[in-house]
């Protein structure tokens, strides 16, 4: 029987152990499944999550959820973890699972980068961005700093090296910390920061820190406007050119009933929603309107922030990024899809009204006193490693210490985990039973005389969401309506409509006012979420025919009619 616990980040096979432990003690629920295999030839694992008695998956609406493909975000992983057991779990408890699981279906991929998650986890940690293939040149650094646990001690911090010409100075009000040395200053006692490792060829004088060997990132090789290395760093030869997003591309793709999507990252404790190159404007305004109502809801329900990527969240003012996964999956796919950045340290220590990736370049002493505090009192300590003495081999008397990112940046402290990675279940669950949803409204047959019968079949959207989802689905043509299918025997025959109706697509709710007053509660609220497919048979009496209704995203719904 699976027994997870949230105060610990898995390795690959103890996860993937977990991940089938669910399927065995739950086989009503979750089916587990390679979509293919990572740089490495790990398994990349997806679990399915539904009710099967109801219906295969593919016949419900659909939600994607992945986590980890960058290597050190294993927090990601973890609360995919925490969405299934909650799930399995709460199913038969908990009436707003039960009712998902039995008309809907979850595919969760905890750890798209198991490669670079297994250097991230190791006993002696490697940190990488992303994918642990050599990029874009397949060769070792023969000179500059390679980061590593120099010292031995499972962690990988920083180094403090005293330099007359250094940048930083220790902060008055507490010696910890390093502050700016002002523009002008001088005579005092200053610091080069690098990160802990050991430098190649060093020459007693220059201090080069390279970039990774490894320097893919799998979040740009989506294809979705993807620009080549010169433009988009870690991009990649070619869109999908790696093996672990080819493969959630080609599973994505292959599943036509999928209607949203979560990829959680860490960090910030914000929502991510699309376009990360485009200013809002360019998005359908329905779509906009709808990615907001989401947003505000994921809001109420984690605390998080719901922003665009454009407007509020990049690295540069004059730079964007591209490749990336949300975008693909709207633009592309017509998906409502969102990056999760999970975990903020600047909002545990009780810093407020920061703009995200802005903070980083430019912040108050203030703010790091604070985050010293909150490491003091809350972490004991923990997050923050004084700065210790250690004789280096090439730089001789340094300190080695600073924050350990890892686990007090890059993702929760393990004692904090399980309460962050609760914030989500909640909100996922929401937004998948926002999917539209086919259901039977009528299905009958009227005598017409001499062995002729009408039968009519209704059928109607009970979902929030529009059967197409969004306005890009449309423009991009992703979804055909709704098909009406009439089954007969041997014996039957059609004397007029035809066996296979075309029916378009069905409105939702998610565009109504937020009262229904002034002009345009004049327009009424029109069947536009209902349609009718109807056929003359002519039948012996007894006869049993087959109706079905179908759409590849709002499910499909079947009826036997005896004439």
């Amino acid at each position: 029987m699976p027994n997870p616990r949230f105060d610990t980040y898995y390795r690959y096979a103890e996860l993937t152990a977990l991940l089938h432990a669910y399927a065995k003690e739950h086989p009503q629920l979750v089916r587990v499944a390679s979509i293919g295999n990572s740089h490495e030839g790990r398994e990349i694992w997806v679990a399915t999550v539904t009710n099967f008695a109801t219906g295969a998956d593919t016949d419900k609406p659909g939600f994607w959820i992945d986590g980890n493909i960058h290597a050190t975000e294993v927090a990601a992983s973890m609360a995919c973890l925490y969405l299934i057991e909650h799930l399995v779990t709460q199913y038969g408890g908990d009436d707003e699972v039960t009712r998902c699981l039995d008309s809907r279906a979850f595919y969760i991929c905890p750890r798209l980068n198991p490669d670079g998650a297994e250097l991230a986890l190791a006993d002696v940690p490697i940190f990488i961005r992303s994918s642990t293939r050599p990029y874009p040149y397949d060769e070792e650094h023969v000179e500059g700093l390679t980061r590593e646990d120099i010292d031995g001690d499972g962690r990988v911090l920083s180094m403090r090296v005293p330099d007359g010409n250094g940048p930083w100075k220790a902060d008055s009000a507490d010696p910890r910390l390093l502050v700016r040395r002002d523009p002008a200053e001088a005579g005092g006692t200053y610091y080069r920061l690098l990160p802990e490792g050991s430098l190649r060829a060093y020459d007693g004088v220059m201090m080069k820190v390279p970039a990774p060997r490894q320097g893919l990132d799998l979040n740009r090789n989506f294809p979705v406007r993807w620009r080549p290395e010169h433009e988009q760093l870690g991009a990649g030869p070619y869109p999908t050119s790696e093996p672990e997003v080819d493969a959630m591309v080609g599973f994505i793709c292959d599943h036509a009933n999928l209607t949203g999507a979560i990829c959680f990252h860490t960090y910030s404790g914000v929502l991510l929603r699309p376009f990360s190159d485009q200013a809002d404007e360019k998005m359908a305004a329905e779509d906009l309107w709808t990615f907001q109502k989401i947003g505000a809801k994921g809001t109420e329900w984690t605390g998080y922030p719901n922003i665009s990527v454009y407007h509020d969240f990049r690295y540069h003012p004059n730079d964007v990024i591209t490749g990336g996964f949300d975008d693909w999956a709207y633009e592309q796919r017509g998906m409502f899809a969102w990056t999760v950045e999970i975990w903020s340290p600047q909002r545990e220590a009780g810093i407020s009204g920061y703009k995200f990736i802005d903070w980083f370049r430019e912040h108050p002493v203030e703010d790091a006193r604070k985050l010293m505090k909150w490491n003091d009192e809350v972490l004991g300590g923990k997050g923050f490693v004084d700065w210790y003495a250690f004789d280096h081999p090439q730089l001789g008397n340094i300190e080695i210490g600073g924050w350990d990112a890892m686990y007090t940046w890059n993702n929760p402290p393990k004692h904090l985990l399980a309460r962050e990675v609760a914030l989500f279940p909640r909100w996922l669950v929401w937004h998948l039973l926002i999917s539209p949803k086919l259901e039977l409204l009528e299905a009958t047959s009227s005598p017409l005389g001499d062995g002729a019968h009408r039968v009519r079949l209704v059928v109607q959207n009970t979902g929030w969401l529009p059967t197409y989802v969004c306005k890009k689905a449309l423009e991009r043509k992703l979804t055909r309506g709704v098909v009406c299918d009439i089954d007969l025997p041997g014996g039957a025959v059609l004397e007029a409509g035809e066996l296979r109706q075309m029916k378009g697509e069905l409105e939702g709710r998610s565009q109504k006012t937020s009262t229904p007053s002034g002009w345009l509660a004049l327009d009424g609220d029109a069947t536009d979420e209902r349609t009718k497919a109807e056929w003359v048979v002519r039948a012996p009496k007894g006869t049993v025919v087959r109706l079905t209704a179908r759409h590849e995203r709002a499910g499909c719904v079947r009826a036997e009619l005896t004439l």
